[in-house]
């Protein structure tokens, strides 16, 4: 028995030391790997300075009216999650990607609070800083349809219509917990590197069936190196707070038009029904149902393009 306890003992430690020494070299090569990946793909947008830090703003396209997309909560790379769509766009249209601090190519906010109204104008003082002037109609996907309601509210002027990609609206939250077990592995992998062993991970995503192998090879970086920033987690332990304040102010009285998945892959089990239900509510709300997942602009670019644009020539007029 005490030779089995000592085998056993030592065949611990000797696990433990092999771990110890996989995380000690994949942190060392995370570090190594960053500062050149950050050198060798620079912003394709426009770097803008907002409350202290930078954020980067892409355009493309001409046109009418402004479309500003917003990414969902931990989307790492939003120029390239919404290119699917946004390239489907933007020969008729001024087509606009805000990323967040903590996302993208944007610097960190350096603990600037993420609640929805600091959020909202950031977004708000990036566009006018680059230039992007509105009436804006806002395409959200999941978390940040919360800031595209709220915006609605405050600044209805600047807000011409709202196309929500499966976004999330405030009675989600009443239901939806946040996984801190789980954020707390993922965010641990990719500060130390250990994102970088799973290559099939990014390359999986739904946003690379829209990007040339050049772009996957810059999605895959920031995905390894903006993985749960900080700056994504703080939104997230502040959603819910979020969620109250949009509930509180009520449905916006803007044109909306919400893409809703399957809800197969969300944690809330009546997603489909909740945003349907939204849109039902919306003084001038209509809605369309996706057999497709969450990702809804990756995965039917094509549909909601052309229903997109039908939309926006409805409400605008020929």
């Amino acid at each position: 028995m005490k030779t089995i306890l000592t085998t056993t003992k030592w065949l611990c430690l000797g696990l433990l030391l092999l771990l110890s020494l996989l995380i000690s070299g994949s942190i060392i090569n995370h570090r190594l790997q960053t500062p050149r990946e950050e050198a060798a793909y620079p912003p394709p947008g426009e770097m803008v300075a907002v409350n202290g830090h930078r954020l980067h703003v892409y355009a493309e396209g001409e046109g009418d009216l402004t479309l500003v997309f917003l990414a969902g909560s931990g989307t790492t790379a939003p120029t390239y999650d919404f290119k699917g769509l946004y390239s489907r766009l933007s020969d008729d249209y001024r087509a606009v990607v805000v990323e967040r601090a903590g996302y993208g190519w944007s610097d960190d906010s350096g603990g600037a609070s993420r609640d929805i109204e600091t959020v909202l104008q950031e977004t708000r003082l990036a566009l006018q800083e680059a230039g992007e002037k509105p009436p804006y109609v806002l395409l959200p996907h999941s978390m940040s349809g919360l800031e595209a309601l709220h915006w609605a509210n405050r600044y209805p002027e600047e807000v011409a219509a709202i196309v929500g990609l499966d976004p999330a609206v405030p009675p989600v939250y009443e239901v939806l917990p946040p996984p801190r077990l789980m954020l707390a592995l993922v965010a641990f992998t990719a500060r130390t590197g250990l994102l970088r062993l799973a290559p099939p991970i990014c390359q999986g995503a739904a946003a690379v069936n829209h990007l040339t192998a050049e772009e996957t090879a810059v999605y895959c970086s920031i995905m390894y190196r903006r993985t749960l920033t900080a700056d994504m987690l703080a939104e997230i332990n502040i959603t819910q707070a979020n969620a109250e304040l949009v509930a509180a102010a009520g449905i916006p009285d803007v044109p909306l038009y919400l893409f809703i998945s399957n809800g197969a892959d969300s944690a809330v089990p009546n997603w489909v029904e909740l945003l349907m239900a939204y849109a039902d509510d919306a003084p001038n709300g209509r809605y369309q149902l996706l057999d497709v997942e969450h990702y809804v602009h990756s995965l039917a670019a094509d549909t909601i393009a052309a229903e997109t644009r039908h939309f926006l020539q409805e409400i605008t007029g020929p």
